[in-house]
């Protein structure tokens, strides 16, 4: 016997179409807070949609976030943080869970600004955004100024103010921005890129008075951060008051407490520069004076030396050295001289002796016949004509005949 047969029976899909009509009818369920720490977070990138578990010590609920709810978040919700959602409890019917559908949420204990701001502060502090390496220096006399700032706020007159007082020889260069709301990040990075490409300026203050972290929030701004980083340009931050810090602080070249404050890092103080040029120029008259005053007490002290008082004796030493030296280079160069007089002669004599035409002159004569020297009978024959030299001149002769000398006569 089947004791089942009587009692109704459903199908997995009724049940839990059945258990979410419960929880859906519970107006208790429709808009609750619940505290816990995010766990098993997971962002869905192609939806937004925002997974994750809300856990105490002894529970957990599982949680879910829509692209819709999840894109008005001024923070990223990460493993470990304590927050508290509101939303409603539903069954999730594929698969007969029940979960959390939330639609807003905050931090338990911080606000949801003061997260966002040390979470990017964070990440971009690990990536070197922050790095003093990166910093550019400020130009010591600009004469370009660059301003991005409200027109309408009373931070544009306190700077255009300071500027004029303590530096008017520089030119300001101001581009009106909106420094509260929505757009107001992308009107100060199309600023801060017009500025770049047209190189107009040799510094750039941005910045705004004093407000609320919600009126300050867009000096937050991830982009605008990025766009100030990569400005060729040196920016100085200049926004609230002394006790605000904002990402735009960070990430600038120079952060100025207040506006005015970063008007007067911007440019020198004109009237201190000519205080400072008349005691510098004062300074130096006197340096020159003492020194000429030094060098002229040299001068009169080698003036009084003997040979500026009396210089004649000087010279005269001098002359009659010069003298001695002279006699002794003569007397030098007349033996050198006769020395080689002498050689000259010797060598002369035992030319002349050597010379052909001497002994011509004591009544020898020179034979040769077809310019060949005669030296012996046997290199001529009868009838030969041979040319005799004398010492004055030459004569041609016949040899009628040739008769050799017997050696023993």
């Amino acid at each position: 016997m089947n004791i089942m047969m009587n009692i109704p029976t459903f199908t997995v899909s009724q049940a839990n179409r059945y258990i979410k009509s419960l929880f859906d009818s519970d107006l208790g369920m429709q808009s609750i807070f619940i505290s816990g720490e995010i766990s098993n977070f997971s962002n869905h990138y192609k939806t937004g949609h925002l997974y994750f578990s809300l856990k105490d010590d002894n529970a957990a609920i599982k949680a879910v976030m829509f692209n819709r709810q999840a894109s008005r978040l001024r923070f990223v919700p990460e493993n470990g943080m304590k927050v508290i959602v509101n939303g409603r409890i539903s069954v999730f019917e594929r698969d007969g869970v029940y979960q959390i559908y939330v639609e807003g949420m905050q931090p338990d204990g911080a606000g949801a600004l003061a997260v966002a701001f040390e979470q990017l502060k964070k990440k971009l502090e690990a990536e070197g955004l922050f790095d003093e390496a990166h910093k550019k220096p400020l130009p010591s006399f600009p004469l370009r100024v660059g301003v991005i700032t409200s027109p309408t706020g009373a931070a544009v007159q306190d700077i255009f103010n300071v500027l004029g007082r303590r530096f008017p020889k520089a030119e300001i260069i101001f581009k009106g921005v909106s420094v509260q709301g929505a757009s107001a990040s992308c009107e100060m990075i199309e600023a801060l890129e017009e500025f770049s490409r047209k190189k107009c300026a040799d510094v750039i203050i941005i910045g705004r008075g004093g407000g609320s972290a919600e009126d300050l929030w867009c000096f937050n701004d991830e982009l605008l951060a990025r766009a100030i980083y990569a400005c060729p340009i040196p920016v100085i931050s200049a926004v609230g008051h002394e006790t605000d810090f904002t990402i735009c602080d960070f990430v600038s070249d120079m952060r100025a407490p207040t506006p005015s404050a970063a008007a007067e890092l911007a440019v020198p103080d004109m009237t201190a520069l000519m205080m400072n040029t008349a005691s510098l120029t004062e300074r130096l008259y006197g340096a020159v004076g003492s020194y000429l005053k030094v060098e002229r007490r040299k001068l009169e002290m080698l003036l009084e030396q003997r040979s500026f008082t009396d210089p004649g004796r000087f010279f005269n030493s001098e002359y009659e050295l010069l003298n001695r030296n002279s006699v002794r280079l003569k007397a030098a160069a007349e033996k050198i001289l006769y020395k080689e007089k002498n050689t000259f002669t010797e060598a002369f004599s035992a030319l002349e002796r050597l010379n052909p035409l001497s002994v011509l002159l004591r009544g020898f004569s020179l034979v040769s016949h077809n310019g060949q020297i005669v030296e012996s009978i046997d290199k001529i024959s009868k009838d030969d004509r041979l040319t005799v030299q004398m010492s004055d001149g030459t004569a041609d002769c016949l040899v009628l005949g040739t008769e050799r000398k017997n050696k023993s006569e």
